[in-house]
């Protein structure tokens, strides 16, 4: 049975609203990660944060943002600090250095949250991985005419309320630095050379991501908070060449993958009789991933299709490719 409209706005909006605003948050300054090949990047980061997260929760004893938030910003900036000092010492690759650090501190993370709670403490490592949209609930409205009242949208939920905030920084940020951005992302050198510090905006853009990954760790966990980071941004480059263009396309195609795997996790089983609903976070990661792969077949340019049907033009187009060369 499909819900009401008062447990719709109960508990399923408040959670596709976070899951909206963790998506589009995520595919907005995952553009920069992918255009700079530093994808790893946000698979380092958001695993390298955990070991700070749990301990700004065990230092503070609340599960209030600041703290933990200030926590992950320090685990972020020493995890840089190591892959750099990995990759000079063990003279290897900015790949392999990546790996090395994120795996040993998403483990520690781990280690901290069970020794935690053999103490008694809240928390759990099925969140680190699956996040707990689920639980996030609005209690406040009691119907459609009740969202016309100023109290009942001062009473969301504190996740929502921190990735709201996060989005407005990131969309602040990107907007007023976006010349910066784009020059230091396509040509850095020439940045340099121009007075622009590239070094500087390379790790802005690191901290910025760190900051949504941990905003959006708790509610959707790390799993998404990958996903988005990647498949939103990687799909609309797919689908444009122009910046601003795949910028918009990957908040948007971010927010579509969250309405798709939110509605087909809470609502689907339902649909087909089933009494259970399935985890909204990897339903969410599940739709971005086809979405990508759908760029990747029908993309205009620089899809399987599109790449085919050029080469097709080329080919029968007389003279512009020399007859050796349509050979098969």
């Amino acid at each position: 049975m499909m819900p009401d409209v008062q447990e719709f706005l109960q508990i399923d909006a408040p959670a596709l609203l976070a899951a909206v605003l963790a998506c589009a948050a995520c595919a907005l300054v995952g553009n920069f990660l992918v255009l700079r090949r530093q994808g790893m990047m946000g698979d380092a980061v958001s695993h390298a944060i955990l070991p700070g997260i749990v301990g700004g929760f065990l230092v503070a004893g609340t599960r209030e943002t600041l703290p933990m938030m200030l926590g992950a910003l320090a685990a972020a900036a020493l995890a840089g600090l190591l892959i750099e000092a990995v990759r000079r010492l063990g003279r290897l690759e900015s790949g392999a250095a990546m790996g090395v650090v994120f795996t040993v501190m998403f483990a520690a993370g781990v280690v901290m949250i069970e020794q935690a709670s053999v103490g008694g403490v809240d928390l759990d490592a099925d969140c680190v991985l699956y996040g707990q949209l689920e639980t996030i609930l609005w209690l406040a409205p009691k119907g459609w005419a009740s969202l016309t009242d100023p109290a009942v949208w001062a009473a969301l939920p504190r996740e929502v309320l921190t990735l709201a905030a996060v989005f407005a920084l990131c969309v602040a940020l990107v907007g007023l630095f976006y010349k910066e951005l784009k020059i230091t992302t396509f040509d850095p050198a020439l940045a340099s050379t121009l007075g622009i510090p590239a070094g500087l905006f390379h790790y802005g853009v690191v901290l910025l991501v760190a900051a949504t990954a941990i905003a959006a760790f708790e509610a959707v966990g790390s799993i998404l908070v990958i996903a988005m980071l990647i498949a939103p941004p990687a799909a609309a480059r797919l689908l444009t060449d122009r910046l601003a263009a795949q910028i918009l396309l990957s908040v948007a195609l971010g927010v579509l993958a969250a309405l798709a795997g939110y509605g087909t996790a809470a609502f689907g089983p339902m649909l087909l009789g089933a009494s259970h609903s399935l985890n909204a976070a990897g339903m969410i990661a599940v739709a971005s991933g086809l979405i990508l792969a759908l760029a990747v077949l029908f993309g205009p340019r620089h899809g399987l299709l599109g790449r085919r049907r050029a080469v097709g033009r080329l080919r029968a187009a007389p003279g512009l490719i020399a007859p050796e060369a349509q050979k098969p």
